[in-house]
């Protein structure tokens, strides 16, 4: 899809945002390396434990972030005079949410663990271990004061640096054979040299953090902000995680083989988030400018997403089987069928990226909300109905049908539902076949 030239495009900052996302890129790709050695490593049982404890943290820890980035970043550049205050305000904030999430998420563990109809192993130690990283991921605050600089290429530089000194302590651990505490350990360290290299980057670039400060008046200004973003980010969460959480019911092996369908399934879900943040700039350019052609440019954005993930999802469906045995021989038996339903989800997570940034851009972000938290319901609700009947293929079907149910819901709202048609049109490929008989 090729948009005509912008007023005032700035081509040299174009080709930074290229390079950074190609660094972005690389490093997704290594750690979704790094991911399946470690599955492949693991087998069913102990990376079913693995990947629950990492759902469970993220699901109870979603409101870590305090929903305070966007507004960080916006206060940053109103009056850059206070950054000081702002970035020690943001980070006490985030430091004392994350304290006080790691008790609960253990209470929340504990008690899941309790009425399990399948207890097992107790996972306390490593629940505690994973859910402690959210206390190094406060110092994120650095990344969002970088953002408002435009100058992310530093923060992406110790991503790259810490995702190479990751995978090598990753593999190494596979070499030696060590058990499945010392991966999570490697988590613990990611999350921790992460913290080290935001702060050691910042001190070097801009000044000591020893400087901020913390305001209760700047904290009650930025929590009144953020509160609608602290809900959505809880459900995009629970959208996300909850079937990896609700299949443990099942046994940590029906999660292992979900969740290593899953990792596949996943692995290219980066695509959409990068193919929708390079072009939305040229669509909120001609929504100011020209309607007609704002309307025509997402036209065009959601065939060129359809284009993109039917043809992958109709692949990956029939050769599901070799592409496990492939990657991790016969260690996930039953994923094979899993990942032929689950990688059709891609399509209208592809199509519900683009859709986000549409309702963002006209400012229904209560309507963004709802669709995801009705996402959610919907996967709970099929979970509870399909995993005792399934295991992991009703999962997988589960997350299909939210996931399609939360891109097509704004057909359901009046001022949306222009754009829910405008999305089936390029699901069914009409575009496609206009140009086709017109021919």
């Amino acid at each position: 899809m090729r948009f005509p030239s912008i007023k005032g495009f700035d081509e040299e900052a174009f080709n930074k945002y290229l390079k950074n996302t190609g660094w972005l890129m690389f490093g997704k790709i290594l750690s979704l390396i790094v991911n399946l050695a470690i599955a492949k490593y693991l087998g069913p049982a102990s990376f079913g434990d693995l990947s629950f404890v990492i759902a469970l943290v993220a699901i109870t820890g979603a409101i870590g972030a305090l929903g305070l980035d966007t507004f960080i970043i916006r206060e940053i550049i109103n009056d850059p005079s206070k950054k000081d205050e702002i970035l020690g305000t943001s980070l006490w904030l985030r430091l004392g949410t994350n304290a006080l999430l790691i008790p609960i998420t253990l209470l929340v563990y504990i008690i899941y663990h309790h009425f399990s109809a399948q207890p097992g192993t107790t996972l306390t130690l490593l629940v505690a271990l994973i859910a402690f990283t959210s206390l190094f991921k406060s110092f994120n605050v650095i990344d969002a004061y970088f953002q408002s600089q435009v100058q992310a290429k530093y923060v992406v530089q110790v991503q790259n640096v810490v995702t190479i000194l990751s995978a090598i302590i990753k593999i190494t651990i596979l070499l030696l054979k060590l058990p499945l505490l010392y991966i999570v350990f490697a988590y613990f360290f990611d999350a921790l040299i992460l913290a080290i290299g935001l702060i050691i980057v910042y001190q070097a670039k801009v000044g000591n953090i020893s400087g901020w400060v913390f305001n209760k008046e700047r904290a009650s200004s930025l929590l009144r902000q953020s509160y609608p973003l602290i809900l959505s980010a809880a459900m995009v969460s629970i959208y996300m995680k909850i079937d990896i959480v609700m299949l443990k019911t099942v046994g940590s092996v029906a999660v292992g083989i979900y969740s290593a369908a899953a990792n596949i399934s996943e692995a290219w879900l980066f695509m959409p988030v990068a193919i929708v943040t390079s072009v939305f700039p040229a669509i909120i350019n001609a929504r100011k400018t020209d309607l007609e052609r704002y309307h025509k440019r997402l036209k065009n954005l959601y065939d060129l997403l359809v284009y993109i993930s039917l043809p992958v999802a109709i692949l990956i469906s029939f050769f599901a089987n070799d592409i496990t045995h492939l990657i991790y021989a016969d260690k996930f038996n039953g994923a094979g069928a899993m990942l032929s339903i689950h990688i059709w989800s891609g399509i209208f997570i592809f199509l519900g990226s683009a859709s986000s940034q549409y309702l963002i851009a006209e400012g229904y972000i209560k309507i963004s909300f709802y669709r995801t938290a009705l996402g959610a319901i919907v996967n709970i609700v099929l979970n509870f109905w399909l995993i005792p009947k399934y295991a992991g293929v009703g999962a997988s079907i589960a997350t299909l049908i939210a996931c399609f149910v939360t891109a097509f819901s704004i057909l359901f709202i009046p001022k949306t539902r222009p754009q829910g048609i405008m999305m089936l049109k390029s699901l069914f490929l009409v575009s496609l076949f206009q140009k086709i008989v017109r021919r």
